[in-house]
Parts: structure tokens; sequence; C-alpha cells
């Protein structure tokens, strides 16, 4: 029930809209690349997911997380209006609680999201490497595929809703999350340890990772999701003695 009055909350925010043709733009990146340079790619012998992965992964992801860090912000901007969020701290409402439920939120908007993405990764897979593969075993690829991004994604997405909450200013969380995006595009996607990163994270891709390398970004990332939301709850806790 909450969820729906969190939805109510945006509904004027224009994230809905936002992340739809955010998803649409994302998913433009491999049908575009596809059109004008297929001929290149139908040359490697590597498995078409890997290909459009290689090819057009790292845009995409970067367009991601810049959605997820524009809603945390918004999530949160409602709240700090006209001070409600100070009126919310004497209601018997955990702000514990708010939080997971914005991240629940972020986490479906960024599922449709992938969807979108996902259903031009299997059109291009199908439209220009049809021969490779079959639809069930593709289709199971992608789903793979992207539930490891999603998957990856989640500490971005704590982490801007945690800077979010503790700043009043729209504009402060925003430009924290475009540095750090920004540097995340400077690590190199083949180091791990630097790759550890929470905005570096959702650059990584599942199609050509060896399996070792899979698991040590799947803990990481559980890892960090569990120490960020750790952070919030002291956070929050702090915030309310000193309220």
């Amino acid at each position: 029930m909450n969820l729906l009055i969190e939805c109510k909350k945006i509904k004027r925010t224009g994230l809905f809209p936002t992340f739809f043709i955010g998803g649409i733009l994302a998913g433009l990146f491999p049908l575009l690349d596809m059109t004008f340079r297929a001929e290149r790619y139908r040359k490697s012998s590597q498995p078409p997911i890997e290909i459009l992965f290689s090819a057009d992964w790292q845009m995409m992801a970067m367009l991601n997380t810049l959605l997820i860090i524009i809603c945390a912000c918004f999530l949160y901007y409602g709240e700090y209006a006209d001070h409600a969020i100070q009126k919310m701290c004497s209601l018997p409402i955990r702000e514990s609680r708010l939080f997971l439920e914005k991240f629940m939120l972020m986490s479906f908007l960024c599922l449709f999201v992938f969807v979108i993405e996902g259903a031009a990764f299997t059109y291009c897979a199908l439209r220009w490497f049809g021969g490779r593969m079959d639809f069930f075993p593709l289709l199971t690829g992608v789903f793979k595929n992207f539930g490891y991004c999603f998957f990856l994604m989640l500490p971005a997405g704590l982490l801007s809703l945690l800077t979010a909450s503790a700043c009043g200013n729209l504009w402060t969380p925003l430009g924290i999350g475009v540095i750090c995006l920004c540097l995340a595009t400077m690590i190199p996607v083949n180091n791990p340890w630097l790759s550890l990163f929470p905005y570096a994270l959702p650059f990584q891709m599942l199609a050509g990772t060896r399996a070792e390398t899979v698991i040590f970004f799947v803990t990481a990332g559980a890892v960090e999701c569990v120490v960020i939301l750790l952070a919030e709850l002291l956070f929050l806790r702090v915030r309310r003695a000193f309220a």
C-alpha cells in the first residue's frame, strides 16, 4: 500500500516518462549500431550476446546510471519540500521503511528500462544473427546478462538514495552523483579492484566474463548493498537523535 503512495508522490515529477524515454534511447544504441555496422559485427565469431554487449553496453550503462541518479534525487526532493521530512519524523513512520520503499520503486523503474533494453538486444540478435542461436537459448542468455547487470546496479542506486536522503537541496546529490559517474567512466572495466566503486559496477557485463570474476563482482555487490543499507540506518538514527 505504501509503495502505491510512493508512486502517487512522483506522479507529477515526470519520472515515469523519463524512464520510458531513457529506456527507448538506450535501446536505440544497439539498433542503430547494428543498422550501420552490421557487416563488421557479423564477421566476428563471438556469440551474438557478447558482440552486442561489447559494442553497446558501456554507453547504455552510463545512461542507466544517470537515470537512477536523477530518480534518487527526485524521490527525496519531494520529502524535503515544505519541510515534509521533519513533519514525518513526528508521525509513527519509520524512515528506514520509507528508504526501502523508495529503493523498491527505483528498482521497479530500472527493471522496466531493462525490459526495453533486453527486447532491443533480442531483436538485434534475431535480426542480424538469427542463424547462430535458437530463440529460447537466446532469450535465456539475454535474461541472465540483464539480471547480472541489474544486480550490479543496486549499489549505485542505494548510494544515490543515501546521498539524496542526506541532502535537502536537489542539486547537491545530483552534482555528487554526476561527478561519481564521471569518475566511474575513467575506471578501466578490466581492473577488478577499481571497478568495485559502486558507480563503476554497472559497467560490468556477464558476456565474455570468467566465472570467478562473475562471483567476485556478485559478492562485492552484495557486500556493498549491505554496507550502504547499514550506513543509511546509522545516518537516520544520528539525524533523529539530533533533530
